[in-house]
């Protein structure tokens, strides 16, 4: 049956965006097409921003985006343009700023901002319901309310413009500090915030609960570090916590958003690469530290769900997935206990049952979010049985109730790929790899490098994404930085130097194009700093800078990280000086918020502490070797490079005149470890080498 309202949404190719292509609303993509089209008519533009996967979008469009008369409004009234907040990072940081200059609180989607036609925001909020409820006005009236405005107070419109466009200046214009802080008062800060965990359900106290990966990995830095068992102990058990509880998938494997509550049990049920590429990053960093299984377990298992679920034919990795199926939030995911007993028989049903807390009365609108803080041995005791029987029968229940679940109709998935959650994949997927030794996860991440490299690239520069055959819109800092990082990630895995040889290429791009040389301003190339945009991108109301963390890294935090790896990997001093003075900048930012700025905080941690710089001697693919490389990466040593030198292979260039290599006569496998330009003596046994690698800070 044809739509009965088509608007001109209907030929992109965002599936965010394509699902308003038939609203009533007059919907527009963002374009110099559109402002432009705005400013003839003088007309305020509505901009509406969110993501496919967005719970909140998706009430917003079926209340007032699929309502006539609401639509009606919004046309007559406005320009309106719907924004994919993941092709368009720059869009929403901007206007997320902006709305937290104008409420006073934190953004999030769906964003509603009211620009004027040349696109400074004047008012504007997150959802809207259709009638006042929830304390916030209802659509219509606000809608009402900004048109009335709009043509009656221009001066009122110009004030709040003016005052808006101030203070997103300044939140791209940072005081750079004398020098690169030391760790003393950030890791006073991150030791004052080990009583704020929550003892009882882990993570931070509160509700809801997001994974807060970032502040964690901070944690097990700081306990790498100092020694403190006590900032290692909140991280165990809040990565237990979030393994047993409903955030995580227990049937398929992986993450999803957050959960609504302080346990960890009901959770947004949507699921985003970038949580699972940087959650298997910090599992693999804790299973390093403690041994414990159950982690390796389940960065097998997230790796898995990426693999199964969310990896396209040509190797790169979709976006995301929504929380809803048919209509219903997290109804692909929760299960009755005749559902269980109907597939897995009485016996296994019930072991089932007992161990994931699956009830008559359920736990969720009356049916169960799996969940469990059963132990084996505990559940054996209650069956009567060996604690490797219960795990077997659990198993194959959990392959066979996923087996029925992949029958539903599942949750829409967002196809699109995304260069910088591609680049935190490929990361993940390289670090798995080192860490596990499964050579099923060096082939994902050398696919989605090449995936890269084949779609996502053009004369040396990154597009940000790709869908349906076709890759557009340039590359944000975000992608580069995380792309270098991942491209670093692989030449340790591999030793290839042609990852190396891609990672200087595109850092010199990065540098070129992000760099902060604006003649006189205050962060001139002096100060430095990395913007968002490249010079070349589209014009925007403002430029930004920023080393805030926020569900992903902050491009300039990892961006230090880079320049910082590829100077201790290859010695050029201009990578160092530029890494130097982006933690200047940032540096004041780092001390007094050091949850707010964790990746930078690493990366003063790896300039302040220096990386220990590993190189192997020998025959990369001899059985030494690779045993050899196996239990390096079986220590959490988070600041090292790795170099290995190939008698049969080109010498880099910084290690060419070093007489490591003898090609005449190559001797054992030999390891050097070189810090605070000291190196040790030569190394053929793995004791010295761990004691080496496992050695703290404060024991150095």
């Amino acid at each position: 049956m044809e739509p009965k309202h088509t608007n001109q949404l209907a030929g992109e190719s965002s599936p965010y965006l394509l699902q308003h292509a038939h609203n009533p609303v007059d919907w527009h993509a963002w374009s110099s097409e559109v402002l432009e089209q705005a400013r003839q008519e003088q007309k305020p533009i509505l901009l509406s921003i969110g993501y496919s996967a967005c719970h909140w979008c998706h009430v917003m469009e079926r209340e007032s985006f699929e309502n006539d008369e609401i639509a009606a409004l919004m046309n007559r009234h406005f320009i309106n343009i719907k924004v994919d907040r993941e092709e368009r990072p720059d869009l929403d940081q901007i206007y997320q700023s902006a709305i937290q200059l104008i409420t006073g609180r934190a953004g999030g989607w769906p964003l509603t901002v009211f620009l004027t036609p040349d696109g400074k925001p004047f008012y504007g909020g997150t959802y809207f319901p259709p009638q006042d409820r929830f304390n916030i006005p209802g659509f219509p009236k606000v809608l009402h309310s900004i048109a009335q405005v709009f043509r009656e107070k221009p001066d009122a419109i110009e004030e709040s413009t003016t005052r808006i466009m101030k203070g997103l200046h300044l939140l791209s214009h940072h005081q750079p500090a004398q020098q690169v802080p030391t760790l003393e008062e950030p890791a006073q800060a991150v030791q004052a915030l080990i009583p704020h965990m929550d003892s009882v359900h882990g993570g931070l106290r509160g509700a809801p609960k997001f994974p807060n990966t970032m502040v964690l990995s901070l944690l097990l830095r700081h306990h790498r570090s100092t020694g403190n068992q006590d900032a290692l102990n909140p991280v165990i058990h809040t990565l237990l916590k979030m393994a047993g509880g409903g955030i995580y998938d227990h049937l398929g494997g992986g993450f999803h958003r957050y959960s609504v509550d302080e346990k960890w049990l009901v959770p947004h049920f949507e699921k985003m690469l970038y949580d699972n590429s940087q959650l298997i990053g910090l599992y693999l960093e804790a299973y390093q530290v403690t041994g414990e299984t159950r982690f390796k377990q389940i960065v097998t298992e997230t790796i898995g769900y990426v693999r199964r679920e969310m990896t396209s034919p040509e190797g790169g990795f979709y976006a995301t997935q929504d929380a809803d199926s048919e209509g219903v939030e997290g109804k692909y995911f929760v299960w009755t206990p005749g559902e269980v007993l109907e597939i897995l028989g009485q016996e296994t049903g019930r072991i089932f049952c007992h161990t994931y807390d699956v009830t008559g009365p359920g736990n969720f609108e009356g049916q169960n979010i799996l969940h469990t803080d059963q132990t084996l041995q505990a559940i054996a005791q209650e069956f009567n049985q060996t604690p490797d029987a219960i795990a077997r029968q659990l198993e194959t229940a959990r392959e066979k109730l996923l087996t029925i679940r992949e029958k539903r109709v599942p949750p829409f998935r967002d196809e699109k790929i995304l260069t910088s959650w591609n680049a935190l994949m490929i990361s993940a997927a390289t670090q798995a790899y080192m860490v596990l030794r499964n050579p099923a996860d060096l082939e994902m991440a050398r696919r989605g490098a090449d995936m890269i490299y084949r779609h996502l690239q053009q004369d040396q520069r990154l597009l940000s994404v790709y869908k349906d055959g076709a890759a557009k819109l340039n590359g944000y800092l975000d992608d580069y930085a995380f792309f270098i990082a991942a491209l670093l990630d692989l030449y340790e895995a591999t030793f290839e130097p042609t990852y190396m040889e891609q990672a200087d290429t595109l850092a010199q791009v990065m540098v070129d194009q992000f760099w902060n040389t604006t003649p006189g301003s205050k962060t001139s190339a002096e100060h430095g700093g990395f913007y968002f945009t490249g010079v070349d991108h589209g014009a925007l109301i403002t430029r930004t800078m920023t080393a805030h963390d926020h569900s992903i890294p902050s491009g300039n935090g990892i961006a230090a990280m880079d320049l910082l790896r590829l100077y201790f990997h290859g010695g050029r001093e201009e990578y160092l000086k530029k890494a130097e003075q982006v933690l200047q900048l940032f540096g004041q930012a780092i001390i007094q918020n050091p949850f707010g700025h964790a990746s930078l905080y690493q990366a003063v941690d790896y300039y302040q502490n220096h990386p220990k710089e590993v190189v192997l001697v020998g025959r990369k693919d001899s059985p030494e070797a690779r045993e050899m490389l196996s239990k390096i990466h079986s220590v959490y040593c988070p600041n090292k490079t790795l170099t290995f030198l190939d008698p049969d292979q080109p010498v880099p260039p910084r290690y060419a005149s070093s007489g490591l290599v003898n090609r005449e006569k190559p001797g054992p496998l030999t390891v050097y470890v070189c810090q605070n330009f000291t190196c040790s003596v030569p190394l053929t046994e793995w004791a010295p080498l761990k004691a080496l690698l496992t050695q703290s800070t404060r024991e150095q």
